[in-house]
Formats: structure tokens, sequence, C-alpha cells
């Protein structure tokens, strides 16, 4: 009885065998064939699988292979083989991907498994993915990798790592993606998104939906807040295609296009872009700058507007912000909006440290400050400040050093300076600004209205940018025109006069006084002339017109009638009228004529020049 109950259960089991054997043979992929003595003994002894189509090429792409399995299960009524790992995991092939597993729900008509428990994809020795369970489709290619709650699906390679819940991985692409939020993370980086696909095979990563990179190196933290960026695994580039913010060591950078590299911290800017910190602003279309050293390389007329309220432009800029240094190629502006100033020029370079700047090739300075610009050229403008150290205070408890600080403002050579009430010529000139002291040297003229005054030197004092004292120290020459031909003129060794409203309120001659004048007769003629010469002269004006003058110590004179006076009564020995070199217009001042490069290149001073018809 016993040996019949064995004998039934031996074929009982045998047929099972079998028809386990005779399954397997219709699944190509599972090609294994186990003994019906292996099943019938204890469960829990190693069953290996091995492969039954020996001269088949595993590497075919087209095939899903079963590689290894501890046990399968095959129900009548399913399409699919159940495969169990205990000493070993299952292990799945298909071309030059790996994959191994607790278990697995095998579909070898689909060419397709799921797989569950601890599962493993790899791909030669870099490329790894783990997860917690994966549905493979063979055919097209296409793995879905899940994680259970509080895990995550893993992708690792070499030094690059991407979490998520869900993540699928094309074979055919070699493109792997998440729509359910993911972290990707190297040596220095990690960037967080909704959205986001890798493509292993190109270190390309794209990420889109609140879009955020950290990067830490040499200490220093770098981010980015975007809605997409691409990412390059291999050359640590971040490209950015919409509307982002970058933020690094003080610094935040507002740009819709740009590249930002987190190795060497510059951000290749390639539109309209911001870049502030505590020291100002950069204003760029086109640009590179660099968040750890604060360099910029600027173009398409790029702006720094710097903290002390001045902005630097040009066609190109080069600015160390550490340094507060900016270097303008090709239409370079420096406005200074609290002093109201304005230098142009085709190149020039700003110090805001050291509050310097200098200005060549076309070089124009305006000064707006009273509603009316003046425009300066010459061939080069700098601007300086001078601190000096003047006598030390003394107090109570200590003795404190004071210090004087002057800026300068240089213009040479061929100077030329239009207003609508006032131009002027010479070959240099300093402006200081602490006491708002004009100084022209070397040839200096000054036109306003029909009046014209020159000297070896021209100094004039400003009061909120207008005139209110004037002082030609070694020499002063002033004519003015009555009619065509006909002129007053007034010379002397120093001349001083004051200004009120903007028109001559008092003049003082002291020494050589010389003078002509063509008084002006009741029926508004001239018909006799003036010859006057004495040591001092005083005059005081009211809007312009003579009130009263005192001439003083010897003195003499003579009253001309013009029919009777000779050509030399008309003009003082120093007489020239330089109106051909006068400024006309703003940009006339440009316009340096053969006359005015004469008289520059003279070698004389104004005083000693001899009359010359004009």
């Amino acid at each position: 009885m016993l040996k019949k109950t064995f004998s039934t259960a031996f074929h009982k089991a045998l047929k099972t065998c079998l028809c386990a054997i005779a399954v397997i043979a219709t699944f190509h992929a599972i090609g294994v064939i186990v003994s019906a003595q292996q099943l019938s003994q204890n469960k829990e002894k190693k069953i290996v699988v091995k492969p039954s189509i020996h001269k088949e090429n595993r590497a075919n792409r087209g095939k899903v292979f079963l590689e290894k399995a501890d046990s399968l299960l095959k129900h009548s009524s399913d399409n699919f083989i159940i495969l169990h790992g205990k000493t070993e995991q299952v292990k799945f092939r298909h071309g030059e991907m790996f994959m191994t597993c607790d278990s697995a729900y095998f579909f070898d008509q689909e060419n397709s498994f799921n797989a569950y428990g601890n599962v493993h994809m790899w791909q030669g020795d870099t490329l790894h993915v783990y997860a917690d369970s994966v549905n493979y489709l063979g055919d097209e290619e296409h793995a879905i990798l899940y994680a259970y709650d509080g895990n995550t699906v893993k992708l690792i390679n070499r030094d690059v790592k991407l979490e998520t819940d869900i993540f699928e991985y094309d074979l055919k692409q070699e493109l792997g993606f998440y729509t359910t939020g993911g972290i990707m993370t190297d040596k220095q980086n990690r960037l967080e998104s909704i959205e986001g696909d890798y493509s292993p095979a190109t270190k390309q990563a794209n990420f889109y939906g609140n879009v955020y990179l950290r990067n830490n190196s040499n200490g220093k933290i770098s981010e980015i807040f975007s809605e997409s960026l691409h990412y390059n695994t291999f050359t640590k580039i971040a490209e950015i295609d919409t509307h982002a913010t970058i933020i690094s060591d003080g610094s935040t950078i507002n740009t819709y296009n740009a590249d930002y590299n987190t190795n060497t911290h510059i951000a290749r800017l390639k539109s309209p872009s911001t870049i502030t910190n505590k020291d100002g602003t950069i204003y760029t279309d086109d640009g590179d700058y660099n968040t750890n050293t604060k360099i910029a390389n600027l173009y398409a007329h790029s702006k720094v507007k710097t903290k002390d309220n001045k902005v630097l432009e040009g066609d190109t800029l080069f600015y160390d912000r550490n340094n507060g240094y900016g270097e303008a190629y090709g239409n370079m502006i420096l406005t200074d909006f609290e002093r109201k100033t304005m230098l142009k020029g085709d190149y020039g370079y700003y110090n805001e440290v050291i509050d310097s700047v200098f200005v060549t090739g076309n070089a124009l300075a305006m000064e707006y400050s009273k509603g009316d610009t003046l425009y300066m050229h010459g061939d080069t403008i700098r601007g300086f400040r001078i601190i000096t150290e003047v006598t030390p205070m003394k107090t109570d408890t200590i003795q404190s050093i004071a210090f004087d600080t002057t800026h300068l403002i240089v213009a040479n050579p061929r100077v030329r300076i239009f207003r609508s009430d006032l131009q002027g010529v010479c070959d240099s000139m300093t402006f200081r600004q602490q006491d708002s002291l004009l100084i022209m040297n070397k040839y200096p003229i000054i036109w306003s209205g029909q009046r014209q005054i020159f000297g070896n030197i021209i100094e004039i004092h400003f009061n909120d940018s207008t005139a209110n004292w004037a002082r030609l120290p070694e020499f002063g020459f002033a004519a003015e025109e009555i009619e065509d031909g006909f002129f007053n003129q007034l010379s002397g060794k120093e001349m001083f006069a004051t200004f009120e409203d903007e028109n001559l309120k008092t003049l003082n001659i002291n020494g050589n006084v010389q003078a002509i004048y063509l008084p002006l007769e009741s029926d508004s003629t001239y018909n006799k002339i003036v010859n006057i010469e004495s040591s001092f002269l005083e005059a005081h004006f009211n809007k312009q017109n003579l009130e009263r003058c005192k001439i003083w110590s010897q003195s003499n004179g003579t009253v001309t009638p013009l029919y009777l006076a000779k050509k030399s009564l008309y003009y003082l020995p120093q007489f020239k009228w330089y109106e051909s070199i006068r400024p006309k217009y703003p940009m006339d001042v440009f316009n340096v004529s053969s006359e005015m490069e004469e008289l520059l290149r003279s070698g004389t001073n104004l005083s000693v020049r001899r009359s010359v018809k004009r």
C-alpha cells in the first residue's frame, strides 16, 4: 500500500514535471530543462536553471533572456512564469542591459517581465539603477521603475545620482525621465525639479518645474531658481532658457537666457540681464560674469551702476567689481547723477575706489545741473581725487588728523567749450570741484554774446554752476563788438570781474589799463572814439549797462571824432577777434580748426600778440 502511494505520488510529480518542461519549451527565453527528481526534492534546496539554447547570441537586443532563477512556477491559465531567487537573485539580460531582483513575473511571449524586490539594473560598469519594482517591456526596450513608500528609485552613473519615486528608462534612446519630482546630485551640485530627464550617454539632463540648483565648491554656495534648466554632468554647465535667478557670493543675477558653469562659476549671459549686489547693478544683454571673482566682460553696450550713483557704459566693458574698476571700449559714457555730469569717449576707464576717470578719443564732458548743458571737448579728459593732510586739530583728550579732499577734472589739449551763454577754447583746463574753480591755461579765450575775453590764464568761479566771478591774473583783454568793425576794448595787467544773475556786476583792472570806448549817442549812433590809459580802473554795471567808472592814478586819454580817427586808434596793440575759432553749437566743440591749431602752436602768450585785422 505504501509502495502504491509512493508510486502514485511519483507519477503525479513526474507528470507535473513533464508538463512544466513542455511549457518551458514553448518559451525560448526560459530555455531550461529541470529534472523531475529535482522538483520532488526538498523545496529549500537550490534549483539551478541553466540556459538551454547555448548557441543563441545572448547580446541579441531583440530578445529578453532569463539568465538565472532559483525556482519557477507556471499555472496553466497564466501567460507568465513566476520566478524566485532565494540563494541568488533572479537575473535577466536584454542586450547589454542586465537586471536582478528577488522575484519576477516573466511574460515570455510578450518579451517582458515585472520584477519585485531589490531591483538592480545595470549596463557596463558605470550605469546602475536601483528600485523596489520594475515593469519592463522588451520590444519597446522600456522600463518603468517604482519605489515603495520611504524609498526612492536611484540611478547612478559614475559620480551622478538621480533619485525619484517613479522613473522611466528608454534603452533605445538611453534616456531616463521622471514626472513626480526628483533630485540629481554630483560631487558639487544638487538639482531638484518636478519633471526631468537624463541621458547617461550624452551626460545631458533636463529639468522642468520649480527647478532649484545648489552648487557648493571652494566653500562658496551658488543657487539657481528657474522653471526649466538643462545641465550637462560632464561639462558642469547649466543652460537656462527661461527666467532664472542666480544667487552666488552676494551677487544676484536675473536673466532669461544664460549658461552657468558650476566649476568656473562663470555665467554666460545671452539676454537682457541684471547683476546686483551691495556695490551696485550691472545691466547687459551679452556678457560673462564670474560670481567668485566678480569680474565681468560685457558686450552690446552694457551698463554698470555703482553704489555712489554713477553709471558706466560702453560697447565693450571690463568690470572688476571687487576693485571697483571699469574699462570701456567704444561709446564709453560715465554719468554722475549726483554731480549731474556726463563723460563720453571712444575709450575710458573709471575707478570708483579712488574716484578717478580717464576718457579719450572724441572725449566729451557735459554738465547739466542748471538745465542749460555745458559741453567740453579735449583730446583727453581726466578726473581724479587728491587727498591732503591739513593742520592737526587738538581736542582735550586726543589729537586728530584732518584730511582735505579735492576732486579735479583736467582736459587737454585742444579744449573747446560750449554753452548757450558761454563758449571758450584753450589748450588745457582744470576744474577744482571742491571750490568750483575753473582754470583755463595756455591761450584761453571766452565768448559771451558779443563779448570776448582772453588772457594767459583765466579763472572762473562757479556757484551752483553759475559763474559768480572771473579773474585773469597775468593779463586780460576784453572786447565787445558793437557794430561791424567797431569794438569796445579793455586790457590790463590783472582783471577781476563779478557777476550777478549771469550779468556783469563789477570790473576791476589793476595795472597798465588801456581802453577804447565808443559811446552811444542819444540818437543811437556812434560818432566818436575814446582812448584811455591809466593804472587802475573800477567799473560798475547794471544789467550789462555801465553805471559808473572810476580811473585813477596817472591817466590820459583822447576823444576823436570817427571821421578824423586813424585806423590805429580803433584797436589796442593786443587786439584780435577770434570769432573764427569760436564754438557755435554743442557738437562744434569737436571741430578744431586750422586757425585754432595755429594759435596753439604759436608758442607765444596772447598778451604779446600784435593787432591783426579781424
